[in-house]
């Protein structure tokens, strides 16, 4: 904790460590590395310590009651304005994880279960939970990925993602970014169907409305945090 504390108000190397903790240099660096491997503290690109994604991961994790306490009736008023199931997603790790959905109750559909886990390499709420991270997170994400730098790029500039047959075959999807207090991205609200019913220009005819239920989520979640 003394480590996490010092590092609090910003970048430090080993040395400037030392004498803000106190700690003996080789203690400073053990424990720096051993936070490091567990990424509560990662490096910036002058190889100085910074507090780690994962304290990011465990905040939003802290909240999640709260977002989904918002999400939920959003993600219904979503799948009735679309037709399409909807869902959110959070990042956890190296995966994305749906923590709240809203079905179409009937036809083809695209149905992902509450608790599953999908890979960070295809998919639009991939794209969107990538894009705005940090540049060493978004160099190892697109290893293997089914986007590109250019494609993120867009994202960040429109705000919205779509994919045709990323994830799955015949499956398309749009995605739009969920912005926590501080205005950081913590979750993805999607809308996924069919390609023959999304085409394959899903984005034409769904993007407006998702980025509409993003933007009520996120206005509402800062909402909440201005009346604690």
């Amino acid at each position: 904790m003394t480590v996490l504390d010092a590092l609090e108000s910003g970048p430090a190397s080993l040395a400037q460590l030392v004498q803000i903790t106190g700690l003996a240099r080789p203690t400073a660096h053990r424990l720096a590395v051993a936070l490091e491997r567990h990424r509560m503290v990662t490096r910036d690109s002058q190889g100085r310590f910074v507090l780690g994604p994962r304290l990011g991961e465990l905040s939003i994790a802290t909240g999640e009651d709260r977002l989904l306490a918002v999400a939920n009736p959003v993600l219904v008023q979503l799948r009735d304005l679309t037709g399409e199931s909807a869902q959110l997603y959070r990042r956890q790790g190296d995966t994305r994880v749906c923590v709240a959905a809203a079905e179409r109750t009937s036809g083809l559909r695209d149905t992902v279960p509450v608790g599953s886990e999908l890979p960070m390499n295809a998919g639009s709420a991939a794209q969107v939970l990538v894009a705005w991270e940090d540049s060493e997170r978004i160099r190892r994400a697109l290893r293997g990925a089914h986007f590109t730098t250019a494609t993120l790029s867009q994202v960040r500039r429109r705000r919205w993602s779509q994919s045709v047959g990323e994830r799955e075959q015949g499956v398309a999807s749009v995605s739009a970014p969920i912005a926590g207090p501080g205005g950081r991205v913590i979750a993805a609200v999607s809308v996924s169907g069919p390609l023959e019913r999304l085409t394959r220009s899903p984005g034409r005819l769904h993007a407006q409305a998702v980025i509409a239920a993003a933007e009520r989520i996120s206005e509402a979640l800062h909402g909440q945090e201005a009346d604690r």
